[in-house]
């Protein structure tokens, strides 16, 4: 029997997952080992812990897997449907918990404070978002939400659509955010002209626009501090 096939039954009990976590706790488990406790077993032939294996290698980590589709999951030998609805269930649990402010209402003091707010969830989006976040006279945060999917297009992204929800939400100020996919957050022609008419319009109606950030991977550009608003 090879390295790759063996057993979960012929590991010894110290060194399977679900031993592991209770005994050393979740932080203390690599990858492949959290994922072999989602999957629960593995193939006739095959250990659960290579699957796990197989799962993080087609994916390239966790990055991509954050994102993957019941589709491409099923389509890797060893996962079933239910096994691939526990795995991106597991997964979205964890991206509201990350999303989740407990407490006081998130406060936007900065450029980064925004940025942070939404660059898990928008950094590794294939389509761009346009979002924006609607804060009240103390700069916390009161709602989110996504205006448009798609490229940024001046008469796409119509004031009217942002600033309808700020009224509906009471909002003093507001502050938009959108991804460019390409992991590059240089704004773009487009973007400067959307945020000066978003910004004009704001003035109109009396509600702030504060900043407009652009997400790349990890990166992300204020045009507030570039001077475009």
């Amino acid at each position: 029997m090879t390295e790759a096939s063996v057993l979960i039954k012929d590991v010894p009990q110290s060194d399977r997952p679900r031993e592991r976590l209770m005994e050393l706790g979740a932080k203390h488990l690599s990858n492949q080992e959290l994922l072999a406790i989602l999957l629960g077993s593995g193939l006739r032939n095959e250990s659960v812990m290579s699957v796990a294996q197989r799962v993080l290698v087609h994916f390239e980590g966790l990055s991509l897997l954050r994102d993957a589709t019941v589709e491409e999951l099923t389509a890797i030998k060893g996962i079933g449907t239910a096994k691939a609805v526990v795995i991106i269930a597991a997964l979205e649990i964890g991206k509201r918990m990350h999303n989740q402010r407990p407490g006081e209402r998130y406060a936007v003091k900065s450029p980064d404070d925004a940025a942070d707010y939404v660059m898990e969830e928008m950094r590794d989006l294939h389509q761009e978002h346009f979002v924006c976040i609607f804060l009240n006279t103390k700069n916390q945060i009161i709602h989110r939400q996504t205006i448009f999917i798609g490229s940024l297009n001046a008469s796409i992204v119509h004031p009217r659509e942002v600033y309808k929800e700020a009224v509906k939400r009471s909002a003093a100020s507001i502050i938009c955010a959108h991804n460019h996919p390409s992991g590059d957050p240089t704004p773009s022609q487009e973007d400067i002209h959307v945020t000066r008419r978003l910004t004009e319009c704001g003035k109109m109606l009396g509600i702030e626009l504060l900043d407009h950030i652009v997400i790349g991977d990890r990166k992300y550009i204020s045009l507030k501090e570039k001077g475009y608003l």
